[in-house]
């Protein structure tokens, strides 16, 4: 059985993305639904990692946080829940360790240290894998991408429905953001308005004062299709990667002296992938779809 730990639940930190509101909460769904799309495979399916003999390990103690819906969150009851704390009961019962496994919430500020002192093994909690980081952590190989995606108003006259379609149009971005640097880069004939905010961009979307916008796949996703937007807007065309602009996608932070463990989180993980148990955990916390 794995335990969960909550130290706290209003945990405030530099995030690899914003925080989404309670209505996310109403969107977690025990659901298989058809419009979430697929999973991008991030394992080949020939691809046989090795699984290291876990026998002599004592436990295995997940970090995670409580204020980032919906990777992780305590439910209305204090329990912990989410995408990370799934996936990571999803990892223990692949390596059929579930009686060592433990999850335990901090602050986010204090994930790095807590790792680093022994305090956890392994940290899932949506970090983003920087040079600094990897200088002093290993990391696990991504279970999941972040992709950046245009919204658009519903009533834009639009002529298709790709960016073509967009060619020549104001785009609405949030200034100084990879999204922007991406937009930019990506599609050099459409003509970017830059917003201090996502708050400030959404509104001027709804008020059909711009006709589309480029942003976070995940942020738009519930915004289209929660109160929020009064179903004025919906995604458009498709989802768009680049390691370059958003980096190498969510991954599982570890002290670097633990290479069997790494090894071992990258066997069950691309076990779970090729099984569907990957998909099947994506489809229950992101019922819109990323993709």
């Amino acid at each position: 059985m794995v335990h969960a730990i909550v130290s706290s639940l209003y945990f405030r930190g530099a995030r690899f993305l914003v925080v989404l509101a309670c209505a996310v909460l109403a969107a977690v769904l025990p659901s298989r639904q058809s419009a979430a799309g697929d999973l991008p495979v991030l394992f080949d399916a020939r691809e046989r990692l090795p699984r290291p003999d876990l026998s002599s390990l004592l436990r295995l103690r997940f970090l995670t946080t409580t204020d980032f819906p919906p990777f992780n969150f305590a439910d209305q009851t204090g329990r912990l829940s989410g995408f990370h704390v799934e996936l990571a009961r999803a990892i223990c019962a692949e390596l059929t360790i579930e009686a060592k496994c433990q999850i335990q919430a901090l602050p986010f500020a204090e994930l790095e240290a807590a790792l680093s002192g022994g305090q956890g093994d392994a940290v899932l909690a949506g970090i983003a894998v920087s040079d600094d980081l990897r200088s002093r952590f290993s990391f696990s190989r991504p279970y999941m991408q972040l992709p950046a995606r245009f919204a658009r108003n519903k009533d834009a006259a639009l002529l298709g429905e790709d960016a073509d379609a967009l060619f020549g149009r104001r785009v609405g971005v949030v200034s100084g953001t990879a999204h922007e640097a991406m937009l930019k880069a990506f599609f050099p004939n459409i003509e970017p308005v830059g917003f201090e905010n996502r708050d400030k961009m959404l509104e001027e979307l709804k008020a059909k004062k711009i006709e589309a916008v480029f942003a976070d796949s995940l942020q738009l996703s519930f915004w289209t299709s929660g109160e929020a937007s009064a179903g004025c807007c919906a995604l458009f065309g498709k989802a768009y990667l680049s390691e370059r602009f958003l980096g190498e996608g969510l991954t599982i932070m570890l002290r670097r002296d633990d290479p069997v463990l790494a090894s071992a989180l990258d066997s069950a993980l691309a076990a779970l992938s090729r099984n569907g148990r990957l998909q099947e955990i994506y489809l229950r916390y992101f019922p819109y779809g990323l993709f």
